[in-house]
C-alpha cells in the first residue's frame, strides 16, 4: 500500500537513517522546532514508529516530538526538506545518494553524520557525497562524543559541524544549538572525519584490553596511543591538529573507548571473552562501524605510509589472523622508540 505523503511539504530537514543515532539527531531537531522528517527503509517499522511516537527499536523511551514525522517514502523525504542530513551506517552511504541523486534541487543543502570510510575506496564521507552527487551542493560532516539515548533525552551533548561552506555549516548550527545541545562550527572536514572513523578502531582496542583486565594503564595507554595514530593519519590527509584534539577527534575518542553504550568497545569486550566478530554482532544487534572501519583505515594507512599499529593489530584480531591476546602481546613487544615518532 502507497505512504501518504508527508504532512509538511517544506520541512526544514529530512533526517535518512532510521538508526539509534539517526532518532535522536531527529528527535533533538524537532525538539528544537523544526518541522523534521525521517526516513527508514522499513515501512512497517516506520509506520509502527509513527504511530506510537517512538522508535521502540533503536531507541526507547524517547517520544517523538510533534514536529518529528517518520515515513518510508524516500522520495518523499528528499523533495519534501529543504536539507537533508544522512545519518546511514557509512558502507551505505554511497547507495542512499546514488538513489537520491535525481530528486535533489539545486542548491539543496547535504548534511552527514556517517562516521566512517568507504570499504573499498578508503574515500573519507565529503568525498563520497561529491563523487555520487558532484560538488554543486553545500556539503557538511557532524561528529562529536555523542551517545544516542543522551542525546535523545535531552542530556547536555556537543558536537562539530564541519563545512567549507561557511553560510552552510552555521544554518546546521543554528537548527541543532540549544536545549543543552552545542554545535561548534569548523572547516576541517577530513581532519572531522577521519577522528569519527578511526575512533572506532580504537574503541575495539580499548575494549579488548579492558575485556582481558589488563587494567585502567592499558586503558590510558591505548587511547593515548590510538590518539597519536589517529593523528599521524590525520596529518597526512592535511587534518588540522587543534581538530583531531577537539570534539570529534579527543572528544569522541575518550566517550567510544571508555563507556559501555559504544557498541565498539562492546565487541572488543566479546572478542576478549572468545566470541567470534558474528557472535559479537549478534548480541549487539546493531551495526558495529569499527569492524568495517579496521582494514579501511590501515589500507589508507599503508597508502599513505603512515604507521598505526593498533589499528593493525585489531584489524588482525577481527580478520581471525590472531587472538585477542596475541594482539596484546604484539603491541607490548614493539621495539622501544620516541614517544613523538
Amino acid at each position: 500500500m502507497p505512504q501518504p505523503p508527508p504532512s509538511s511539504t517544506s520541512a526544514a530537514i529530512a533526517v535518512l537513517g532510521a538508526g539509534s543515532f539517526g532518532t535522536a539527531l531527529a528527535v533533538h531537531l524537532a525538539r528544537r522546532g523544526s518541522q523534521t522528517l525521517l526516513w527508514g527503509r522499513d515501512a512497517a517499522r516506520m509506520a509502527a514508529m509513527q504511530a506510537s511516537r517512538e522508535n521502540r527499536q533503536y531507541l526507547p523511551g524517547c517520544a517523538f516530538p510533534v514536529k518529528l514525522e517518520a515515513l518510508s517514502d524516500l522520495h518523499a523525504a528528499v523533495t519534501g526538506a529543504e536539507d537533508l542530513l544522512v545519518s546511514t551506517p557509512s558502507h551505505a552511504l554511497r547507495e542512499t545518494l546514488n538513489t537520491i541523486k535525481p530528486w535533489l534541487r539545486p542548491g539543496q543543502g547535504i548534511a552527514c553524520a556517517c562516521k566512517g570510510l568507504e570499504p573499498g575506496t578508503g574515500k573519507l564521507v565529503h568525498e563520497v557525497i561529491e563523487d555520487a552527487v558532484g560538488t554543486t551542493h553545500p556539503l557538511a560532516v557532524i561528529s562529536g562524543p555523542t551517545f544516542a539515548k543522551e542525546l535523545g533525552i535531552g542530556l547536555p551533548t556537543a558536537v562539530t559541524i564541519a563545512s567549507r561552506d561557511e553560510a552552510f555549516a552555521e544554518k546546521l548550527a543554528s537548527l541543532f544549538h540549544g536545549d543543552g545541545f552545542r554545535a561548534y562550527t569548523a572547516d576541517d572536514l577530513p581532519g572531522v572525519e577521519i577522528g569519527g572513523a578511526a575512533k572506532n578502531v580504537m574503541a575495539i582496542g580499548v575494549g579488548i584490553a579492558d575485556g582481558l583486565n589488563l587494567g585502567a594503564n592499558t586503558r590510558a595507554a591505548i587511547i593515548t596511543r590510538g590518539l597519536a595514530e589517529i593523528m599521524r593519519l590525520g596529518e597526512a590527509l592535511g587534518a588540522k591538529p587543534e581538530t583531531l584534539m577537539g570534539l570529534s577527534g579527543m572528544g569522541d575518542l575518550v566517550l567510544t573507548c571508555t563507556d559501555n553504550q559504544s557498541r565498539n568497545r562492546r565487541m572488543g569486550l566479546l572478542l576478549a571473552q572468545g566470541k567470534s566478530v558474528p557472535e559479537a554482532i549478534q548480541e549487539i544487534q546493531q551495526v558495529v562501524e569499527g569492524v568495517k572501519a579496521a582494514p579501511t583505515v590501515l589500507a589508507l594507512a599503508r597508502k599513505l605510509g603512515v604507521q598505526m599499529p593498533i589499528t593493525e593489530a585489531v584489524s588482525l584480531v577481527l580478520q581471525g589472523q590472531i587472538s585477542p591476546v596475541q594482539a596484546v602481546r604484539l603491541l607490548a613487544t614493539r621495539p622501544q622508540k620516541a614517544e613523538s615518532e
